[in-house]
């Protein structure tokens, strides 16, 4: 379980049980103080200096349950897609991930009124209406399972509802956490895979690729739809030896029939978030001279093309085109 020094509680935050569960679970220092966001948005603050002793803040949601989901995340298809924040921040530490550049703070902040979360849900499920909803957009939820079991509860909202999909994307080592529930056909359970170089390199306090692979594999044997994500794939050097082993060795173990889709994408980012990023974190990544595209940077649309093309040819020997999706 990962560890918490201090646990900053919001006076609103008591009321509800979660609140005690979690600070029974993490332990630390609590204290106690009257709106979460006078911590976490106070000005001058260092997000990397902060990742290496985060701590814990416990709140309530007032508004904004639901957001629509970004158009630079795929939506599969479906009209009505949304995400929502049942925790700002996450316990990894990637050197592209855009969380440093949208928050000034690396501290955890839990809203712990769940219930409103489903409620909000609850009003979008109109008859006629199929939503797609991303709870793990700003966080990797699966790898705070210890300390707030919100996945599970998740996943039984959604087995009872069956105008909603409900997808959880991860990049953690913490299946066994939840292989005591169901397989839904409601829910989809998505892992992030890099290779290990781009992963000890870049994606800090993640598991391994044989990891999440034995995960997925276990995810896939117990019955849940499992989707594969490709994304970000990173422009380095020798990148191409590098994902192309890696789409190899993951095609050996496991049967593209058995995967649900495969989303692949290039790294992309919101302008401001990169400028802000830059400022905080030297890995090299991030100053490649990226191109604007809208409002987002990412590869120039030559390189781009060259990455996607060139990962979607190799997936294609073991996948159908139409389980293929590319962003």
């Amino acid at each position: 379980m990962f560890k918490f020094s201090h646990i900053y509680v919001e006076s609103e935050s008591w009321q509800y049980p979660m609140t005690r569960e979690i600070i029974a679970r993490v332990g630390g220092q609590v204290i106690e103080i009257q709106n979460y966001k006078h911590v976490f948005n106070r000005p001058q603050q260092d997000f990397q200096v902060q990742k290496h002793s985060p701590k814990l803040i416990l709140a309530v949601k007032h508004d904004n349950y639901l957001y629509p989901g970004s158009y630079l995340s795929p939506s599969y298809g479906y009209e009505h897609f949304y995400y929502n924040t049942l925790i700002q921040n996450c316990v990894y530490n990637c050197d592209y991930c855009y969380l440093q550049g949208l928050y000034n703070s690396a501290n955890v902040v839990i809203f712990v009124n769940d219930t409103d979360f489903f409620h909000a849900v609850d009003e979008k499920l109109l008859p006629g209406n199929k939503v797609y909803l991303c709870i793990s957009y700003d966080t990797d939820l699966l790898a705070f399972e210890k300390i707030v079991p919100y996945t599970s509860s998740w996943l039984a909202y959604a087995t009872k509802h069956q105008n909603l999909v409900v997808e959880l994307r991860t990049k953690s080592n913490y299946y066994s956490l939840i292989q005591h529930v169901k397989p839904s056909p409601n829910v989809i359970l998505a892992w992030t895979v890099s290779p290990d170089e781009v992963i000890k390199k870049y994606e800090h306090k993640t598991p391994r690729f044989q990891t999440r692979l034995k995960n997925m594999k276990l995810a896939i044997a117990d019955g849940w739809r499992v989707r594969l994500c490709l994304d970000p794939i990173l422009y380095i050097e020798n990148w191409r030896t590098l994902y192309l082993e890696m789409v190899e060795s993951l095609f050996q173990e496991i049967s593209a029939i058995s995967l649900e889709d495969i989303s692949v994408g290039v790294f992309r980012v919101n302008s401001q978030y990169l400028k802000k990023m830059r400022k905080i974190n030297d890995a090299d990544i991030l100053y490649y001279p990226y191109v604007k595209n809208d409002t987002f940077r990412t590869y120039p649309m030559q390189i781009e093309k060259e990455i996607l093309d060139t990962i979607e040819k190799k997936i294609l020997q073991y996948a159908p085109k139409e389980k293929v999706f590319l962003s």
